[in-house]
């Protein structure tokens, strides 16, 4: 009976028996809430929050549910440039310390303090490795004094994080270390060669951290001075083989941040390269609709393409004849404008480009009006009786302004006589030089 009662009285201290998240963010001032979100290889699932205290403290209790695995917290919008991981090993409480000026710091938590204190390890040595190159040096006794202190580090990092989930960045962050000396164009094509070697696509942790993604675009914009179209390729080429056919959903994901990347830096080559190699087939096979509507949007508005019809319906005399765009025969080139009546720089554009185009009759003017409702539209084109005015209700979710990828007013897109985009100017000014 004394063990029975014993062992009732152990069950409710088990299951408080709870870990935590806590921290403090400073200054406290710059920070409310902290969300804590379980990462997985697709997404982050939302597990808790907490307010953040006028101490900038704050706390989350895990419930004994809870996984072990990786964890995101999430301080301030917009939330992608907000965030960083941490390990939960389900054992042991976290503890960390965010400031503006120094950033994060782990100050509880074995596995996380762990992984912290290796990166900055390798930071350290790799910054010694980059002075050595860069003041020329000829010394191969520093430089093998710099190497090995790489290899001993790594291997005592590997020897304290067995057992820990830590672990696997560790073993996947293994650095290259030469067996000789070797200059820096040898050593950078060294380092380059095997900065994929040691990352394992398949881990389930490292495809629910942040790792794979920073590890791919290091590689990618990082490790060369060459940034030719071609070398880009050869570099996705070996990307997209490291990662192997049979990790096809990780494999979308981390080529989508790439092809993101280009479609960013406005090189549609290489952007496209990666759609037509990998991923619209990735993404079909996958039944990802909006990845494979994005990148048909993305590749049917190149410059050179045909512009996407729509219908268009022009009143002239209080007559109204119903239209497209491919049936226009008016002028020799045509300016799409896809504007708003709320749109204080569209406001301040469309007189500047009615100016702009007086002198100019062989082009016409196509505005599309992206709009919530009618009445301040129809009020708006009155000052522009020259242009055709298109109507595109729903605003975002317009079917003209989706076929055309259209992410911001206002979006000037400039067609020849036979509707194939000419040129896409990113902003008013681009529009000017065009236009001269």
């Amino acid at each position: 009976m004394k063990y029975l009662c014993f062992a009732l009285f152990l069950i409710p201290l088990n299951l408080f028996c709870q870990h935590s998240i806590s921290g403090t963010f400073s200054p406290a001032t710059d920070y409310t809430y902290a969300f804590l979100y379980h990462a997985t290889p697709t997404g982050s699932d939302y597990v808790d929050r907490a307010k953040i205290d006028e101490e900038g403290h704050f706390a989350i209790s895990l419930d004994s549910s809870l996984t072990a695995g990786m964890y995101k917290i999430v301080y301030a919008l917009p939330p992608e440039d907000h965030n960083f991981d941490l390990i939960y090993n389900g054992k042991e409480n976290v503890s960390i310390s965010f400031s503006t000026e120094k950033g994060l710091e782990f100050t509880d938590s074995n596995e996380n303090k762990l992984w912290s204190s290796y990166t900055n390890s390798m930071d350290m040595i790799n910054r010694t490795i980059s002075n050595y190159y860069t003041q020329e040096s000829k010394d191969e006794n520093a430089f093998h004094d710099i190497f090995k202190t790489l290899k001993d580090t790594q291997i005592a990092f590997e020897e304290a994080s067995k057992g820990t989930m830590a672990a696997t960045f560790i073993k996947a962050n293994t650095p290259y270390i030469p067996e000789s000396y070797e200059d820096v164009s040898i050593y950078s094509a060294n380092l380059k060669r095997t900065f994929l070697s040691h990352v394992d696509f398949k881990d389930y942790l490292l495809q629910s951290s942040d790792f794979l993604i920073d590890r791919v675009l290091a590689y990618i914009f990082g490790m060369s001075t060459n940034t030719t179209n071609e070398t880009y390729k050869t570099d996705i080429d070996h990307v997209a083989h490291r990662i192997g056919e049979e990790n096809a959903e990780i494999k979308t994901m981390l080529l989508e941040m790439v092809w993101s990347r280009f479609k960013n830096m406005e090189n549609t080559e290489v952007a496209n390269y990666i759609s037509d190699s990998y991923l619209m087939a990735l993404s079909k096979s996958g039944n990802y609709l909006t990845l494979t509507e994005n990148l048909e949007v993305y590749q049917n508005n190149q410059i050179g393409k045909t512009a996407q019809n729509f219908d268009i319906s022009i009143t002239e005399k209080g007559t109204t004849t119903t239209t497209t765009l491919h049936n226009l025969n008016m002028a020799e080139q045509y300016l799409i404008i896809f504007w708003s009546s709320t749109c204080g720089h569209c406001l301040d554009e469309l007189p500047k480009v009615k100016t702009m185009l007086s002198s100019k009759p062989n082009i016409k003017v196509i505005a599309i009006g992206l709009e919530d409702d009618a009445e301040g539209w129809n009020e708006a084109i009155k000052t522009y009786p020259d242009f055709i005015h298109v109507l595109g209700l729903g605003k975002w979710d317009n079917p003209i302004s989706n076929t055309y990828g259209v992410e911001a007013t206002p979006t000037y897109v400039l067609l020849n006589k036979d509707k194939i985009i000419t040129q896409k100017p990113v902003d008013l000014e681009a529009l000017e030089k065009v236009l001269e």
